[in-house]
């Protein structure tokens, strides 16, 4: 294996660079001090840092990499074998990696391949970007309690049945309590392109507590007694151990009645609920819409081909999650099932979480709350979560023009969902609202 080193202005590369990555490394240099603005975008490559209308916006390196060149041509041409020297090193990648990365850029600075309004594809020649660049200033840095924790502390606590629940904390400010899903792992959730874009934008202002639920990640495997209630234990066992007496919550997927059913047993600890693709009756319980996966399809396909990064049953699983992921983001969530929980506990632990059922409990909920939504979810219908806005007492209900279940950083929507949530949680901190 060759060592890897690195260069100034965050290229890594593990093979000799061609001479073309080494002028454009030259030019990247020298101008690594500046911004440029373009469109309604601005671009600092020395903080590696990316806007669009005024917000930060998550880039995978090589994205970020692939528009900063498009910038710095500044609407010249650039070739498909200059992006190859440049962004991936002289590596062999095929066309689709290429129109991937094209299509995540697209996204970020708000364009489509059909309108091509910021970059313009020149077919059998490369690519140029369409708009006029221009220098700016550079980018202001985070503030402190606004910058991406470097570190997690993992530690360890008891639930009911006695089962160990693994938990970790990120970042500086108010505390956060982010509730265990079905898919996670504290270790490998850290450097995932699917999930570490999250953690960042959750504990840039907040104190972050997330876990992994029984039977899966770091938590005990053993899935005896688990029910909705159990889980709650969970989430109780987690903020017991860390002295949080009063909080907000962040929720997501089977999370999302799992906090409903904290709140509805202990409303004096949870000061906000921000919920996200959730509902509040399982698959296995309500009748089927159009549309909506079944149960049986959801286990056919874990149990054809759990884990295995070669079954088309499972890419296939993944797929109906995040729809428009890349390939790197698809490859990290197939991995992390392996890592997370056996093929026979995962479809056992699907079946429990397809059976919750909250409904009745939704009236009664008069914690100030935010439910957000994916218009074409597959994996939970868009109909759940304006079930759920519309039976708890005063929550604001936003609905995102989006088919991914998991949150993706490179969706346009991406931006939206974060800047909600943190309205939300700001909101809380007002007179009056803790």
């Amino acid at each position: 294996m060759k060592a890897g080193f690195r260069i100034p202005c965050h290229f890594y590369i593990s093979a000799p660079p061609g001479p073309k990555f080494l002028e454009h490394r030259r030019r990247f240099a020298v101008q690594c001090a500046m911004a440029y603005a373009f469109a309604n975008c601005l671009i600092d490559p020395e903080r590696h840092l990316f806007r669009c209308d005024g917000r930060p916006v998550h880039l995978e390196p090589q994205v970020f990499d692939l528009l900063w060149i498009l910038v710095d041509r500044k609407g010249r041409l650039v070739t498909k074998d200059e992006l190859v020297e440049t962004v991936w090193h002289g590596l062999s990648v095929s066309d689709a990696t290429i129109s991937a990365r094209i299509n995540a850029a697209r996204k970020a600075v708000g364009d489509t391949g059909r309108a091509q309004a910021v970059i313009k594809t020149v077919h059998g020649r490369g690519f140029q970007l369409n708009v006029e660049v221009k220098p700016a200033a550079p980018a202001a840095a985070q503030p402190p309690d606004q910058a991406p924790s470097e570190t997690q502390n993992i530690s360890f606590t008891r639930s009911s049945h006695g089962a160990r629940i693994a938990f970790a904390k990120s970042g500086h400010g108010p505390p956060l309590l982010r509730v265990a899903h079905w898919l996670s792992h504290l270790e490998f959730d850290w450097q995932s392109p699917v999930w570490r874009p999250l953690i960042e934008a959750l504990d840039g202002k907040n104190t972050l507590y997330r876990y992994d639920q029984r039977g899966t990640g770091l938590s005990s495997r053993d899935l005896e007694g688990a029910d909705i209630d159990a889980f709650s234990d969970d989430l109780k066992a987690v903020a017991d151990a860390n002295d949080l007496d009063r909080f907000p919550i962040f929720a997501a997927s089977q999370a999302v009645p799992v906090a409903i059913r904290f709140a509805q047993r202990h409303p004096e600890r949870v000061s906000g609920l921000a919920l996200y693709g959730g509902y509040a009756k399982g698959r296995g319980l309500r009748q089927a819409a159009p549309g909506d996966i079944d149960e049986d399809t959801l286990l056919g396909l874990i149990k054809a081909g759990w884990g295995r990064a070669d079954s088309p049953f499972v890419n296939a699983f993944s797929t109906l999650f995040m729809p428009d992921a890349t390939p790197e983001q698809l490859a990290s969530f197939v991995r992390m099932q392996t890592q997370t929980i056996s093929p026979e506990n995962a479809a056992r632990l699907r079946q429990i979480v397809d059976r919750f059922d909250v409904s009745d409990q939704l009236a009664s909920i008069r914690t100030p709350t935010l439910v957000i939504h994916a218009i074409s979810d597959a994996i939970q219908p868009v109909e759940q979560g304006r079930i759920l806005a519309s039976e708890i007492q005063g929550a604001r209900y936003v609905s995102l023009e989006s088919r991914n279940h998991v949150p993706l950083p490179q969706e346009r929507t991406w931006t939206t969902m974060i800047h909600e949530v943190q309205l939300f949680l700001d909101s809380l901190q007002r007179p009056g609202k803790s």
